[in-house]
């Protein structure tokens, strides 16, 4: 996420850009107002020397990327010393707006000063302003569509409409129970959550598309053919770790590993998950479970040990692969996914 998006909380300024930078002409030209700051193309002013928006941007959002590539513990250390000055500052923040809302003159410089693109960030950051609610009820979505992937599924916003938002469930899981059960109460929950506006999520029905379908689809496939491996004993997988399943090569496709963890409190549900951690690839296998969570044995990273999402950098995800209990066994789909 860039500062045009979300700025970061903690800028580095650096040295201020020399007068003489400033180009004459073209696309980057700037103009003086009457006090004698120039005003670039975006419509914002600023003292001569200071830099413009786009490249105090494109700092923050360097020093961002930089905070997220650390590993765990300093990265959190990162992000609580940005949230802490987040913090500070808003207060005073709201207090000026608050202020000249309560003025006439106040009111018309707020709006003048809102149009400013480095105002508008600031605010946009402190929640002061708001965007509206479809682009929020989009990103409500982008938070939750690598938990939909795992699945098979994902979710599209057909739109907002007062307190209720529509949406399309799209993918493997369109129809089929999980669908109806989970992926609905996810999406549900996500939007109701973070966007204040929405009070009701309804579920817009598939639209049908044209296929064709091969002759030889028409055929009933064995589990091999389809990709599906034949695992441990249900019986012998419990909750208190990581269980690993290797899969050889053989004509269906390459060798494969897996991790099962086991959820005692939903009926002692299996959730399976690609054997190689989001922050370097190596295996999860000899790392740590409890309390729903999963510890990396190398770094440290924890995910979620249902949904695989990862707590230690959120949007990363483990990759979950789909799985089925038949005849007392765990079937994994190795292949073909």
């Amino acid at each position: 996420m860039t500062i045009a998006e979300r700025p970061s909380p903690t800028p580095s300024v650096g040295e201020p850009t020399s007068p003489d930078d400033e180009p004459a002409h073209g696309a980057g030209a700037r103009s003086r107002d009457a006090g004698g700051r120039s005003r670039d193309a975006d419509g914002s002013s600023r003292d001569a020397g200071e830099p413009a928006f786009d490249e105090l941007a494109r700092r923050v959002d360097a020093a961002r990327r930089a905070a997220d590539e650390l590993d765990a513990e300093p990265s959190e250390v990162a992000v609580a010393y940005g949230e802490a000055v987040e913090a500070f500052h808003r207060p005073a923040l709201v207090a000026m707006v608050r202020a000249m809302r309560g003025d006439e003159r106040g009111k018309e410089l707020l709006f003048e000063l809102v149009d400013d693109p480095h105002v508008r960030a600031v605010f946009s950051l402190h929640g002061i302003i708001r965007a509206d609610p479809s682009t929020r009820a989009e990103r409500a979505l982008d938070t939750i569509r690598p938990y939909l992937s795992s699945h098979g599924g994902g979710v599209e916003l057909v739109g907002v409409e007062g307190p209720v938002a529509t949406v399309r469930l799209t993918g493997n899981c369109t129809g089929c129970s999980m669908s109806a059960e989970t992926l609905r109460s996810t999406v549900e929950e996500a939007l109701v959550g973070q966007v204040d506006e929405i009070d009701v999520v309804e579920v817009a029905p598939d639209e049908p598309a044209e296929a064709f379908i091969p002759v030889d689809a028409l055929r009933r496939r064995s589990p091999a053919e389809a990709g599906w491996v034949e695992g441990p004993a249900v019986d012998d997988l419990t909750p208190d770790r990581l269980h690993r399943v290797d899969v050889a090569a053989d004509e269906h496709g390459p060798s494969a590993s897996f991790v099962v963890t086991v959820d005692a409190d939903a009926g002692h549900r299996s959730h399976v998950f690609v054997n190689a951690c989001v922050h370097q690839g190596l295996s999860l296998d000899g790392g740590m479970l409890g309390d729903g969570v999963i510890t990396c044995p190398w770094h440290g990273f924890t995910f979620d040990a249902a949904s695989g999402e990862c707590i230690s950098s959120p949007g990363a995800q483990l990759e979950q692969v789909p799985s089925r209990v038949e005849g007392g066994r765990l079937w994994i789909r190795a292949r073909g996914r």
